[in-house]
């Protein structure tokens, strides 16, 4: 059985039941919520996913990543940056509806709906489509989001998904009532809500996104540091 911690804002970690160690949108370093720091990652990483390229999703993954050589896992565009500015080859392209087996699982990146640019030194000539992952572990189907708004795209998920990770921050992103509505087209078994509480911008009372979802869904509310059996 895999486990799902949650490190603030739209960080996962994920331990498979065979100790494979995965990582989702690292932002540790400056995150106001984070228990822990990248150091906690740096004794080993197997792999390293990225949604997209904004500072809260990759703030600490090229650290994580010359520390660990973890194989990323990301968009074509951020692969090239990766290997071409960063250095770092040991990495997997991946594009939008595309799927890949790996020796952990099953990864699939979906649409999402947000911007596109890399904030990283040297980034300049690469921006990236966001996506969100739709993660098969240990035979739990996990989608991770990402950012994104609603998007109708999201009834094509339908019967494909067990554990659903959503933003409901607003702002930049969708919102609680949003977010519900997602959880209605996508019908999970579980709702597990994120990128909000970090800052005051977006900082939503998720009682909100409990009551919308109603009995759409069991909605779990983890804070930092608290894990997930899956």
């Amino acid at each position: 059985m895999a486990r799902l911690v949650f490190h603030g804002q739209s960080c996962y970690e994920i331990e498979t039941a065979d100790g494979t160690r995965i990582l989702i949108d690292p932002f540790l370093t400056g995150n106001p919520v984070a228990v822990v720091g990248p150091e906690h990652f740096t004794d080993r990483l197997d792999y390293l996913l990225l949604t997209h390229g904004h500072g809260d999703h990759i703030a600490d993954a090229w650290d994580i990543l010359e520390a660990t050589d973890a194989t990323l896992i990301a968009t074509y565009e951020i692969v090239s940056y990766a290997g071409e500015v960063q250095g770092h080859a040991n990495a997997h392209p991946m594009h939008i509806g595309g799927a890949h087996e790996f020796p952990f699982g099953r990864v699939k990146l979906t649409v999402a709906l947000h911007g596109g640019k890399i904030d990283a030194p040297g980034a300049e000539a690469y921006t990236t489509t966001p996506a969100g992952i739709l993660l098969t572990v240990d035979g739990t189907r996990v989608y991770h989001a990402g950012d994104t708004g609603l998007t109708r795209d999201m009834e094509l998920l339908n019967g494909e998904v067990d554990v659903a990770l959503v933003p409901i921050g607003d702002n930049f992103t969708m919102g609680p009532e949003d977010a519900a509505r997602a959880i209605e087209m996508i019908e999970p078994r579980i709702a597990v809500p994120n990128h909000y509480g970090t800052w005051e911008l977006i900082d939503v009372d998720p009682a909100r996104f409990v009551d919308a979802v109603g009995d759409t869904a069991e909605v779990v509310i983890l804070q930092p540091g608290e894990a997930l059996e899956l």
